[in-house]
């Protein structure tokens, strides 16, 4: 839990829940299990006990700089869960000045080992500071998903709130507890996905899950990410927002109505394109030990699909490495010495764009390690720090 988090598109963390498991190849380098493993042997009982058993240690082949084919005793994730004592379940109802919060940096508040009850605890406090903004972030959108939507859900997370902390709701505030007016509007939920693959999985069960904002991470960004819609629209950004342009953005289809936050009235398609899009995403390469490389043309066809559709993007970050030779650019004759120079394995690598490392792949580039602070987060000399509007 951080007041002021380094993560680039946050201002706090708040972790009520530690420990996760692997789903994904998203996962395999997560920095949250070096972090659970030291904290699990900090002298203050309190932060101790509280990611106790998370993790245990393996031996892995190494891949970071000047380290591969060595082994590395590599903490990873055991599956176990815990719940954080109440001081810091109830931490964002002490922060008086309004705060963007990442919910579970150290975990994955939807991992199939977390309670309902304990989510409807950690939802209740979102409720009760709705001057913050509450950024979630899962692997697990079906889980996700039958949560938002069961239709008991905002009456049990407002009873919780009451339960645990003694608020007596005003008239205003039962208002606001009504299932209709479910979701929170100061949460956006959002997703990872770090391939096409994943984001085929995982992005339509966020789109069919009630939310204020919905969106994703594709970080740390593993392959190239197509979010467009055969049908000329974008299927998962923007699109035409048709039928599904509810204001109260709870996915459900209204077809022939029209909303005020609709583009057009009696839509007639009654395709993907009524489905509501996505509202932000954040696009990232992977840094630290055993940090994979990023093909920039994945990241800027994320951030050109977004510009189309007029979709808030952030690049958070290239990661541990950068381009020493973007061969189109500095090489068209192919005349550099590349077995000579650009083989060390250990600072660099060869990347093209299916993410193989063959020479002749096509937009074949050379990517040099160099650590997460000298790559930056420049794309093409810009930073993109876009964000979508808290919704009303």
């Amino acid at each position: 839990m951080a007041d002021h988090s380094k993560i680039e598109w946050t201002e706090a963390t708040w972790n009520p829940i530690a420990g996760c498991s692997l789903v994904s190849p998203g996962c395999t380098h997560c920095y949250a299990m070096r972090d659970a493993h030291r904290l699990a042997g900090n002298p203050n009982p309190r932060i101790a006990a509280k990611y106790a058993g998370t993790t245990k240690i393996v031996a892995r082949g190494g891949e970071a700089k000047g380290r591969v084919g060595k082994k590395l005793n590599t903490p990873v994730w055991t599956g176990r869960v815990n719940l954080a004592d109440d001081q810091v379940l109830t931490q964002p109802l002490r922060w008086t000045k309004p705060r963007r919060i990442f919910v579970n940096s150290m975990s994955d508040l939807f991992h199939p080992d977390v309670p309902d009850a304990w989510i409807d605890r950690i939802f209740a406090v979102m409720a009760l500071e709705p001057q913050h903004t509450f950024q979630v972030l899962t692997k697990r959108a079906e889980r996700m998903r039958e949560y938002l939507i069961d239709a008991n859900r905002a009456a049990t997370v407002f009873a919780t709130a009451e339960r645990h902390h003694g608020r007596q709701w005003h008239d205003a505030d039962a208002a606001a507890a009504k299932p209709e007016n479910w979701p929170l509007k100061n949460v956006w939920l959002g997703i990872s996905a770090e391939d096409q693959t994943r984001a085929d999985e995982r992005i339509p069960a966020l789109l069919d899950t009630p939310a204020a904002i919905r969106w994703v991470s594709a970080e740390p960004l593993l392959g190239r990410i197509n979010f467009n819609s055969t049908l000329g629209g974008t299927l998962w950004i923007g699109g035409q927002r048709g039928c599904a342009g509810d204001p109260r953005r709870s996915g459900a289809m209204h077809h022939g109505i029209g909303t005020p936050d609709c583009p057009r009235h009696l839509h007639h398609h009654h395709d993907e394109r009524c489905r509501p899009g996505l509202d932000w995403i954040v696009a990232g390469g992977e840094s630290g030990r055993g940090a994979r490389p990023m093909h920039p043309d994945w990241v800027r066809a994320i951030r050109d699909q977004c510009a189309r559709a007029g979709v808030p993007f952030l690049f958070k970050q290239w990661g541990s490495w950068e381009v020493a030779i973007d061969r189109e650019r500095d090489d068209p004759d192919w005349r550099a010495a590349y077995s000579r120079e650009f083989r060390d394995e250990g600072k660099t690598r060869w990347l093209n764009l299916a993410g193989g490392c063959g020479f002749h792949g096509e937009r074949f580039h050379v990517i040099r390690h160099v650590g997460k602070k000298r790559a930056g987060r420049l794309l093409d000399g810009v930073t993109h720090d876009g964000y979508p509007a808290r919704a009303a």
